[in-house]
């Protein structure tokens, strides 16, 4: 018997709610049910597996993501635009570690192009046209920003920069700088 009031809506949120709490390797089912006091089998009418409930928080916080870059890239370019996507990552990140690391979960083709992925994308892009750069520097531009984001805010997170007298703000702000100065003076070789 379902409960009354569980939805798929419902159970993702609340899965996404888990993942910051246990972290999203530890998202199960069974541990949802547990949440819900109710049977794994009264879920199983809402989502098939935890791979499903996985890919539903997936899609859920590239979404929910997504919507946070464009409200923080709303009126900006070039510095400013960068350093504001940056930083609409990087909070995120820090706020919802679980949903974070959801939003790298990997994602089959077809549910990947129907995703908010496409969105991060379009909007990377976006900031690099105030840049100027062209093909296949811009494909190579966007692969860069997205390591060098996401592998710093990885170590911030891991406790990576915790153990030096500067600051990881000013480490941060620094690299931005260095990102768009490389990106202002970027020349075809």
């Amino acid at each position: 018997m379902v409960r009354v009031g569980l939805t798929t809506e419902r159970l993702t949120r609340a899965g996404a709610e888990l993942a910051d709490e246990v972290g999203f390797d530890q998202v199960t089912v069974s541990e949802l049910a547990r949440r819900f006091d109710v049977k794994v089998a009264s879920l199983y009418s809402h989502v098939k597996n935890s791979h499903d409930l996985k890919t539903r928080i997936a899609l859920f916080a590239l979404e929910e993501l997504a919507d946070r870059v464009a409200a923080a890239l709303a009126g900006r370019a070039g510095k400013d635009a960068l350093a504001a996507f940056a930083d609409a990552y990087r909070d995120y990140a820090r706020e919802h570690p679980g949903r974070y690391d959801a939003a790298r979960f990997r994602l089959d083709a077809e549910t990947a192009a129907a995703s908010a992925g496409v969105r991060h994308a379009q909007m990377t892009r976006a900031i690099l046209r105030g840049y100027d750069l062209t093909e296949p520097d811009q494909t190579h531009a966007v692969r860069m920003l997205g390591s060098v984001f996401h592998g710093y805010v990885s170590l911030e997170m891991a406790g990576g920069f915790s153990h030096t007298a500067v600051p990881s703000q000013e480490s941060w702000d620094w690299t931005l700088d260095s990102l768009d100065t490389l990106l202002r003076t970027w020349t075809t070789t």
